[in-house]
């Protein structure tokens, strides 16, 4: 069986996995009848680590499938996942990128015994609308496979050492409870993570014509993005966005949530928040005008929109970022 080499990175890794709690991994209450995981994300940023002990006989034993995108390395002892007919055999260190929509799961093999890092996250946390089409290139990996042939980074590779180090410094960053800014951290450390991994998986013939069609879909909703920029607290009904464009309403929402992965509503209310965020922290202006000036009707639906973003109310974020400063 192949080992595992450990490079300064991976002990390092392990260092800070050391000091992290590891939950069993129960997860059966969570599928619903079709096997689906639903999990709740942060709308701001919907960006997850956990962290699962696996253990002979007392695992989850159902597949489950979702939509988000997932990367998962076994730390301690060999693993095998199950990801529709194919089983994947992993060594510690190794990082599988998760064939998310197939039915799989941790095979509850003999000895089972291991730590695992499972990183989830949806598409809009490294490409959103408005976006440089380059930076589609980090979702490469989780969408450009070749059937029988899953993407795994060996733990003995080239790239290995890079990988550890940004998931040390994720998991550093994920759970670091006291670091107001740890989001932008993660998303930092997860470019990285990304980046690397497209190297070891990219197929340049595809990238490229991938990349001129986001080019070209982002040429056409141009206008759309330029206005929202502009006009980001304004009314902006799909008919008037599908006009700036050419197009018919109904082909320009199509167009829309393709290329940008949420509708257009989800949109400007990633744009408003954006701008909420920015004028919470750098301005004494009261949550009233704040909302008023985003375009809310009033404040209370502007402290609902902030809460489903970002898990805390607009007063709540300010008053944590003042005390942190």
């Amino acid at each position: 069986m192949r080992s595992s080499r450990k490079s300064a990175a991976f002990q390092n890794l392990l260092a800070i996995a050391g000091r992290l709690r590891f939950q069993p991994h129960r997860i059966d209450h969570l599928l619903n009848e079709a096997g689906r995981h639903e999990l709740t994300l942060p709308e701001g940023f919907p960006f997850t680590v956990n962290l699962f002990r696996f253990r002979e006989g007392a695992t989850s034993q159902r597949p489950t499938w979702h939509e988000r995108l997932e990367l998962l390395m076994p730390l301690d002892g060999p693993l095998s996942e199950r990801m529709g007919d194919l089983v994947v055999d992993l060594m510690p260190g190794d990082v599988l990128v998760v064939d998310h929509l197939k039915p799989h799961q941790v095979v509850d093999t003999q000895g089972l015994r291991t730590r695992v890092v499972v990183i989830s996250f949806l598409p809009e946390c490294v490409f959103t609308p408005g976006s440089p089409p380059t930076d589609y290139a980090f979702l490469i990996p989780f969408h450009r496979k070749v059937e029988g042939r899953p993407h795994v980074l060996p733990a003995n590779s080239r790239q290995a050492e890079a990988v550890h180090q940004a998931i040390g410094q994720l998991l550093n960053c994920h759970f670091d409870k006291h670091n107001f800014h740890r989001e932008a951290g993660c998303k930092a450390w997860l470019l990285v993570l990304l980046n690397v991994l497209i190297r070891e998986f990219r197929d340049s013939a595809m990238d490229r014509v991938e990349l001129l069609w986001r080019q070209e879909q982002a040429a056409r909703l141009k206008p759309v993005f330029d206005h929202v920029r502009e006009n980001y607290a304004g009314r902006l009904s799909l008919s008037a966005a599908a006009a700036m464009c050419g197009m018919g309403a109904a082909k320009f929402g199509r167009v829309f949530k393709d290329a940008a992965g949420m509708t257009m509503g989800s949109y400007l209310n990633h744009v408003r928040m954006g701008h909420a965020v920015e004028l919470l922290e750098e301005t004494h202006e009261s949550i009233a005008e704040i909302a008023f000036k985003l375009g809310f009707s009033d404040q209370s639906h502007f402290d609902r929109r902030f809460r489903r973003t970002f898990g805390r109310t607009p007063s709540r974020h300010r008053i944590s970022f003042t005390s942190r400063r």
